[in-house]
Protein backbone atom coordinates (compact mmCIF):
# COMPACT_ATOMS: atom_id res chain seq x y z
CA UNK A 1 0.00 0.00 0.00
CA UNK A 2 1.40 3.38 -0.95
CA UNK A 3 2.00 6.25 1.42
CA UNK A 4 -0.88 8.19 -0.18
CA UNK A 5 -3.37 5.36 0.51
CA UNK A 6 -2.17 5.01 4.12
CA UNK A 7 -2.57 8.76 4.60
CA UNK A 8 -6.10 8.66 3.15
CA UNK A 9 -7.08 5.74 5.40
CA UNK A 10 -5.67 7.55 8.44
CA UNK A 11 -7.42 10.79 7.55
CA UNK A 12 -10.76 8.98 7.07
CA UNK A 13 -10.42 7.13 10.36
CA UNK A 14 -9.58 10.39 12.11
CA UNK A 15 -12.70 11.95 10.61
CA UNK A 16 -14.75 9.00 11.97
CA UNK A 17 -13.25 9.56 15.43
CA UNK A 18 -14.16 13.26 15.23
CA UNK A 19 -17.69 12.38 14.14
CA UNK A 20 -18.09 10.04 17.11
CA UNK A 21 -16.66 12.65 19.49
CA UNK A 22 -19.32 15.13 18.33
CA UNK A 23 -22.14 12.90 19.61
CA UNK A 24 -23.40 13.54 23.13
CA UNK A 25 -22.21 11.18 25.86
CA UNK A 26 -25.49 9.23 25.98
CA UNK A 27 -25.34 8.60 22.24
CA UNK A 28 -21.68 7.57 22.47
CA UNK A 29 -22.48 5.15 25.28
CA UNK A 30 -25.41 3.66 23.36
CA UNK A 31 -23.31 3.20 20.21
CA UNK A 32 -20.54 1.44 22.15
CA UNK A 33 -23.08 -0.76 23.95
CA UNK A 34 -24.84 -1.58 20.66
CA UNK A 35 -21.56 -2.48 18.98
CA UNK A 36 -20.66 -4.76 21.89
CA UNK A 37 -24.02 -6.51 21.48
CA UNK A 38 -24.08 -6.57 17.68
CA UNK A 39 -20.45 -7.58 17.21
CA UNK A 40 -20.57 -9.97 20.18
CA UNK A 41 -17.81 -8.20 22.08
CA UNK A 42 -17.46 -9.06 25.76
CA UNK A 43 -20.32 -9.29 28.25
CA UNK A 44 -22.78 -6.48 27.44
CA UNK A 45 -24.90 -7.06 30.56
CA UNK A 46 -21.85 -7.04 32.83
CA UNK A 47 -20.31 -3.98 31.20
CA UNK A 48 -23.30 -1.77 30.42
CA UNK A 49 -26.07 -2.59 32.88
CA UNK A 50 -26.38 0.02 35.62
CA UNK A 51 -29.83 -0.95 36.89
CA UNK A 52 -32.77 -3.28 36.30
CA UNK A 53 -34.27 -1.06 33.60
CA UNK A 54 -31.04 -1.00 31.61
CA UNK A 55 -30.68 -4.77 32.06
CA UNK A 56 -34.13 -5.27 30.54
CA UNK A 57 -33.24 -2.93 27.66
CA UNK A 58 -30.01 -4.85 26.97
CA UNK A 59 -31.86 -8.19 27.03
CA UNK A 60 -34.40 -6.82 24.56
CA UNK A 61 -31.60 -5.48 22.37
CA UNK A 62 -29.90 -8.90 22.42
CA UNK A 63 -33.14 -10.45 21.10
CA UNK A 64 -33.58 -7.79 18.39
CA UNK A 65 -29.91 -7.93 17.35
CA UNK A 66 -30.15 -11.72 16.92
CA UNK A 67 -31.39 -10.78 13.42
CA UNK A 68 -28.10 -9.17 12.46
CA UNK A 69 -26.52 -12.25 10.88
CA UNK A 70 -29.57 -12.67 8.64
CA UNK A 71 -29.63 -8.98 7.74
CA UNK A 72 -25.92 -8.99 6.87
CA UNK A 73 -26.45 -12.05 4.66
CA UNK A 74 -29.19 -10.46 2.55
CA UNK A 75 -27.98 -6.87 2.03
CA UNK A 76 -29.10 -6.22 -1.57
CA UNK A 77 -26.41 -5.16 -3.99
CA UNK A 78 -28.95 -3.56 -6.29
CA UNK A 79 -32.43 -2.14 -6.09
CA UNK A 80 -34.27 -5.28 -7.24
CA UNK A 81 -37.61 -5.18 -5.47
CA UNK A 82 -37.65 -8.95 -5.02
CA UNK A 83 -34.65 -8.74 -2.67
CA UNK A 84 -35.81 -5.80 -0.55
CA UNK A 85 -38.48 -7.38 1.68
CA UNK A 86 -36.33 -9.99 3.47
CA UNK A 87 -33.79 -7.25 4.13
CA UNK A 88 -35.79 -4.09 4.84
CA UNK A 89 -38.44 -5.56 7.14
CA UNK A 90 -35.96 -6.75 9.80
CA UNK A 91 -33.75 -3.68 9.25
CA UNK A 92 -36.68 -1.32 9.88
CA UNK A 93 -37.74 -3.34 12.94
CA UNK A 94 -34.23 -3.18 14.40
CA UNK A 95 -34.01 0.53 13.56
CA UNK A 96 -37.39 1.17 15.22
CA UNK A 97 -36.12 -0.53 18.37
CA UNK A 98 -32.92 1.54 18.46
CA UNK A 99 -34.70 4.82 17.78
CA UNK A 100 -37.26 3.94 20.46
CA UNK A 101 -34.47 3.71 23.03
CA UNK A 102 -34.09 7.49 22.70
CA UNK A 103 -30.28 7.53 22.47
CA UNK A 104 -29.80 7.87 18.73
CA UNK A 105 -30.98 11.43 18.25
CA UNK A 106 -30.11 11.97 14.58
CA UNK A 107 -29.62 10.26 11.25
CA UNK A 108 -25.88 10.80 11.67
CA UNK A 109 -25.67 8.79 14.88
CA UNK A 110 -27.89 6.07 13.40
CA UNK A 111 -25.81 5.87 10.23
CA UNK A 112 -22.58 5.75 12.26
CA UNK A 113 -23.87 2.77 14.27
CA UNK A 114 -25.44 0.81 11.44
CA UNK A 115 -22.47 1.12 9.08
CA UNK A 116 -20.47 -0.65 11.77
CA UNK A 117 -23.14 -3.20 12.71
CA UNK A 118 -23.89 -4.28 9.13
CA UNK A 119 -21.12 -2.96 6.88
CA UNK A 120 -20.61 -0.45 4.09
CA UNK A 121 -23.08 -2.22 1.78
CA UNK A 122 -25.98 -1.04 3.94
CA UNK A 123 -25.38 2.67 3.23
CA UNK A 124 -27.87 3.05 0.33
CA UNK A 125 -30.62 1.51 2.45
CA UNK A 126 -30.15 3.50 5.64
CA UNK A 127 -32.13 6.64 4.68
CA UNK A 128 -35.21 4.57 3.82
CA UNK A 129 -35.00 2.38 6.93
CA UNK A 130 -34.39 5.41 9.13
CA UNK A 131 -37.31 7.41 7.72
CA UNK A 132 -39.65 4.41 7.96
CA UNK A 133 -38.72 3.72 11.59
CA UNK A 134 -38.63 7.41 12.57
CA UNK A 135 -42.22 7.76 11.30
CA UNK A 136 -43.63 4.98 13.46
CA UNK A 137 -46.27 5.76 16.07
CA UNK A 138 -44.37 4.21 19.00
CA UNK A 139 -42.16 7.30 19.03
CA UNK A 140 -43.28 10.52 20.68
CA UNK A 141 -44.32 13.06 18.02
CA UNK A 142 -41.58 15.49 19.05
CA UNK A 143 -38.94 12.76 18.74
CA UNK A 144 -40.34 11.80 15.32
CA UNK A 145 -40.03 15.43 14.24
CA UNK A 146 -36.46 15.74 15.53
CA UNK A 147 -35.36 12.50 13.90
CA UNK A 148 -36.95 13.21 10.54
CA UNK A 149 -35.56 16.74 10.46
CA UNK A 150 -32.07 15.38 11.15
CA UNK A 151 -31.71 13.69 7.78
CA UNK A 152 -30.27 16.08 5.25
CA UNK A 153 -31.47 16.36 1.69
CA UNK A 154 -27.99 15.26 0.59
CA UNK A 155 -28.20 12.07 2.68
CA UNK A 156 -31.72 11.30 1.47
CA UNK A 157 -30.96 11.87 -2.22
CA UNK A 158 -27.30 10.81 -2.55
CA UNK A 159 -26.49 9.63 -6.08
CA UNK A 160 -23.95 7.11 -4.74
CA UNK A 161 -22.34 5.73 -1.61
CA UNK A 162 -18.84 4.78 -0.60
CA UNK A 163 -18.09 1.08 -0.31
CA UNK A 164 -15.20 1.72 2.11
CA UNK A 165 -15.73 -0.12 5.36
CA UNK A 166 -15.58 1.98 8.54
CA UNK A 167 -12.18 2.06 10.23
CA UNK A 168 -13.14 3.19 13.75
CA UNK A 169 -15.20 0.95 16.04
CA UNK A 170 -15.55 2.63 19.45
CA UNK A 171 -15.62 0.31 22.43
CA UNK A 172 -15.67 0.30 26.23
CA UNK A 173 -12.58 1.71 27.90
CA UNK A 174 -12.09 1.15 31.62
CA UNK A 175 -11.46 4.23 33.69
CA UNK A 176 -7.82 4.84 34.49
CA UNK A 177 -6.60 6.40 37.71
CA UNK A 178 -4.37 9.10 36.23
CA UNK A 179 -2.79 9.76 39.64
CA UNK A 180 -1.31 6.25 39.52
CA UNK A 181 0.36 6.76 36.14
CA UNK A 182 4.13 7.39 36.05
CA UNK A 183 5.04 10.99 35.35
Amino acid sequence: MGAQAKYADGALTLSEIREFAAFNSGTQRYIRRSLDIGLRRGDPLGIWSRDIVESASIRAQLRIYARLDNIRAVVPDDSGLDRIEPFMAPLVTMTAFDLGQGRLDSFGSYRFLYERLIGAGVRPWLPGAFCAAASMPHLHPELRRTLLQSISEAAATAPGWSNREPGFYPEWVDKVDVTALPH
